[in-house]
């Protein structure tokens, strides 16, 4: 880790055992809203509509985190290099292990798109390197070997991964160098954005469940 000893990253701060039990609830949100979603005939009469907004939630906290561990580091005991290596060991493996089980369980359901077609071996593998990688899918493209429009179809969920590694860029290049006036402002610019954006969303009832695919509809 370059100049910096491994004693600069020692545990010294005090831990939230709190925000553990909050990364608890929004993981149920998470998987009631799955689980509810499959039964759901549209988005309308599914019962738990908004438990998407959980992935919110963990964004927000991630970003407390990341700003809570690092931004007493920056300079003398922590350098740009050395922050992308501590985030970069934190994420890729994550990634790399979803696509690799999300690779074996597609092939193992016989490589079999949404409509019922085989997506080629070659496709397949493609995928798995881009998604190594955290490259997205085009929808309509090779690589969007299951036909539904998502970014990583061999394991969905990377999508909040690939945010994840967008907001920690955001926070070392810019945002980490804001005032608390300038970041008040941003957050307040942002939420007015995104009350619009509900109020007059495509559904007509202000569903955000958006992000997880390049399409337009859900960008």
């Amino acid at each position: 880790m370059s100049e910096i000893s491994s004693a600069t990253y020692a545990d010294s701060k005090p831990h939230y055992r709190i925000l553990d039990g909050l990364r608890g609830v929004a993981a149920i949100m998470v998987i009631g809203y799955h689980i509810f979603e499959a039964f759901a005939t549209t988005p309308y009469d599914q019962k738990f509509n908004h438990g998407y907004l959980a992935v919110d939630f963990f964004f927000i906290l991630s970003g407390f985190v990341v700003g809570y561990a690092y931004d007493d580091r920056w300079g003398k005991k922590m350098t740009m290099k050395d922050f992308f290596r501590r985030r970069l060991i934190r994420l890729q493996p994550m990634v790399v292990m979803g696509a690799l089980l999300g690779t074996l369980t597609f092939l193992i359901a016989g490589r079999e798109m949404w409509d019922g077609t085989i997506t080629p071996l070659t496709m397949v593998m493609l995928a798995l390197l881009m998604h190594m990688f955290l490259i997205p899918a085009l929808p309509g493209a090779g690589a969007e070997v299951r036909g539904n429009g998502e970014m990583f179809p061999l394991n969905g969920p990377s999508w909040s991964l690939f945010f994840e590694y967008i907001g920690n860029i955001l926070y070392a290049l810019f945002l980490r160098r804001l005032s608390t006036r300038a970041l008040k402002v941003l957050v307040l610019l942002s939420g007015a954005a995104l009350a619009t954006y509900a109020i007059g969303s495509f559904s007509g009832y202000g569903h955000l469940g958006v992000g997880w695919s390049l399409a337009g509809t859900n960008l």
